[in-house]
């Protein structure tokens, strides 16, 4: 299943063992129970919202936001998940789309947070200020 999903982006179903690990996920550790009630949700309900991805160069994908659902999947035995494939050209801009989506969430650890700010600023060359404009966050908060 191939569809158009937005500018620069579509949607696929697509092989999980297809899919590698992001290098930048900011999150360090999972809570195996929320990782089994979620397998249990997508055992019922399916993967509700696609996780997302960027083609890799050569073959394969890589996950750029949605490792506790790709996780869960793969947990409650499936083979494929749905995933936007978005058009992401350098490491930066995948680290940076990377952090901004886990900082957004609220389950996001303080300390997990923090370090994901510092990466902004110190590996995607952001001021402070830019990094709390990206988030949505205030400047003092970052």
């Amino acid at each position: 299943m191939e569809e158009d999903y937005a500018e620069g982006q579509q949607i696929l179903q697509l092989a999980i063992d297809r899919i590698s690990a992001n290098p930048y996920q900011p999150r360090q550790s999972f809570d195996q129970a929320k990782l089994d009630e979620l397998a249990r949700s997508i055992v019922e309900k399916g993967v509700i919202q696609p996780i997302t991805i960027r083609k890799k160069e050569g073959e394969g994908y890589e996950l750029i936001a949605g490792e506790r659902r790709l996780r869960a999947a793969k947990q409650a035995g499936f083979n494929t998940i749905p995933a936007i494939v978005m058009s992401v050209s350098s490491p930066e801009e995948m680290m940076e789309l990377s952090l901004i989506e886990n900082i957004q969430r609220d389950d996001l650890n303080p300390i997990h947070e923090a370090k994901a700010y510092l990466r902004l600023i110190e590996e995607c060359h952001l001021t402070q200020e830019e990094v709390a404009s990206r988030v949505g966050r205030n400047r003092a908060t970052v």
